[in-house]
């Protein structure tokens, strides 16, 4: 043990035992952070979706029954009788149309308040038929001498007319239907006086069917739940389990913030909940120990990966001391930067004997990790509708160009281009949010077609942004004719509004003489872009009075 090739065996053995046991507790540690992260991301995205999905489907009733309130106060003249009737028709044409445009509805109804004077009236209800998906005129419901200070019953009509208010309500089953249902109701004032309500039913199971496709892992699971905290909406049980028991959401749920860990049947939970515009909650939630397997199962192939290269790297040093050496510097240096989450290590060694295996193996659990890394930051800087990169991957890539900036680098050249797409709340409005997102995909379809070589980002609801380099630089007054020719092929006589591409664009150059950030270049190409969205719609404007 005297010799030095005894004590540099020796030196080598407890630094390789050193290094392989940091490495892999950092790696651990790291996989861990990353794993909870992740899965935090997940759910918030899961619970985002389902939040714009119910949202969607919420605003397009609430906003039908708002319209049809609205006509209805403003059309009504007086409460005679001859009027009243007139009105009656006039909102019924109107509603009808209403409603066939709006999706999800089940029922629609104008209910006459029965204690208003001098009428018989008692208004409409429209059901929809379920084999042509058609309306049909139903019999209305008798709330004649109903009481109105008692909002248990006929509570479509009772609880609008107490809270003066429009109104959400939570599910109830409409017996002569035979079906459960979510009820928007609106009252009808005319001169301060009580007229009666207008309201859109929609089927619960369109909702409890948006609920249950969010999901996660082999477990995870979505629910709603009202004002009060009661489950109102949830995959594992019908409407009638739940009106028959009542349940609460489970202690530790309600709460302000996001993400809440609970324990349920025994059972700790991961939570995340966002708000529903009609106050409801949409909560995400999955077990802790479906989390912690993701990460669990690399941690596991971590750890005996490293007992194995420990293992060879003993043997290989105890033979091969004076060999080992320099290898073993290079890894260590290769583990630093992984630690310092550098995952582009690439080790590169001549050999052919176990130092290479050691090597080959310390790279392909860098690549493991480094596209497991890839995988959850495409997930994290994805935009979900157009599949381009979103406003936090546009954020990281400008910072990363300002660095370069910061730098001086004397041969940097990029341009920035800026997109608006016009009339997007006019087809919103108009036609719907789904053919708004249509109209988005087809743009961003159009922008990533002429800059092909270039990463598009969708940093709005309505704007994109290209980051021009290398070849589409080169080439960018073609690119930007491309950009615009394209566009102009989707102007057919026949397309639909959402299929016509109408973008403006602005396009600067970084100019190293007088930009110092990015923003600098932003806000010249947003300018050019407003520039090119005024005369647009002077153009188009001649176009129609023309």
């Amino acid at each position: 043990m005297h010799s030095l090739k005894s004590k540099i065996t020796l030196l080598s053995v407890i630094s390789i035992s050193v290094i392989v046991l940091v490495t892999t507790i950092i790696a651990t540690v790291a996989v861990r952070r990353v794993g909870n992260e992740s899965a935090n991301r997940i759910l918030s995205l899961l619970c985002e979706t389902g939040e714009k999905n119910l949202d969607m489907c919420f605003s397009s009733i609430e906003q039908s029954a708002k319209t049809i309130s609205k006509y209805a106060e403003d059309d009504l003249k007086s409460t005679s009788l001859e009027d009243l009737h007139k009105h009656i028709e006039r909102v019924k044409d109107v509603f009808e149309k209403t409603a066939e445009h709006t999706a999800g509805v089940l029922t629609y109804y104008y209910r006459i308040d029965p204690y208003l004077e001098q009428t018989s009236e008692k208004g409409f209800w429209f059901v929809m038929k379920a084999d042509d998906k058609h309306f049909y005129e139903h019999a209305v419901t008798d709330i004649s001498g109903y009481d109105p200070d008692d909002t248990t019953s006929f509570v479509w009509f009772t609880v609008p007319k107490k809270e003066g208010r429009s109104i959400w309500l939570s599910p109830y089953f409409t017996d002569t239907l035979g079906a459960c249902v979510f009820s928007y109701n609106v009252p009808i004032y005319k001169d301060k006086q009580f007229i009666g309500v207008v309201g859109i039913e929609v089927d619960y199971n369109t909702i409890a069917n948006t609920v249950k496709t969010i999901s996660l892992y082999s477990s995870g699971y979505a629910f709603i739940n009202d004002k009060n905290g009661r489950i109102i909406c949830h995959p594992d049980y019908t409407y009638e389990e739940l009106a028959k028991n009542h349940p609460d959401v489970p202690d530790g749920l309600i709460s302000s913030n996001k993400y809440l860990t609970y324990k349920f049947n025994g059972e700790v939970k991961q939570a995340v909940w966002i708000e529903l515009n009609n106050g409801m909650r949409l909560n995400v939630t999955v077990p802790v120990s479906e989390i912690n397997s993701s990460w669990q199962n690399t941690m596991v192939m971590i750890i005996i990966v490293a007992a194995v290269l420990m293992l060879v790297a003993v043997t290989l040093e105890v033979i091969l001391a004076d060999h080992i050496a320099k290898p073993l510097k290079k890894l260590s240096e290769a583990a630093e930067q992984v630690d310092a989450g550098n995952y582009n290590v690439n080790l590169k060694y001549k050999g052919r004997d176990e130092v290479a295996t050691l090597t080959r193996t310390f790279n392909d659990l860098v690549s493991d990790l480094r596209v497991y890394i890839n995988d959850l930051n495409s997930i994290a800087y994805k935009d979900a509708l157009t599949s381009v990169h979103n406003k936090s991957a546009y954020d990281k890539f400008v910072a990363t160009l300002q660095e370069r900036i910061n730098r001086k680098e004397n041969d940097l050249q990029f341009a920035i281009a800026v997109f608006d797409c016009d009339d997007l709340k006019h087809i919103n409005d108009k036609f719907g949010h789904d053919k708004g997102d249509i109209y988005l995909k087809k743009a961003s379809e159009v922008i990533c077609h002429a800059f092909k070589h270039s990463p598009v980002f969708r940093t709005g609801g309505d704007e994109f942004t290209v980051v021009i380099e290398n070849a589409d630089y080169e080439a960018l007054e073609k690119n930007e004719s491309d950009f615009r020719e394209m566009s102009i092929k989707t102007h057919l006589p026949d397309a639909n509004e959402w299929d016509t591409v109408k973008v403006a664009i602005g396009i600067s150059k970084f100019n190293p003489g007088r930009d110092s950030t990015v923003i600098d270049v932003v806000r010249r190409a947003d300018k050019i872009m407003y520039d090119d969205k005024r005369h647009r719609k002077v153009g188009r404007k001649f176009y129609e009075e023309a």
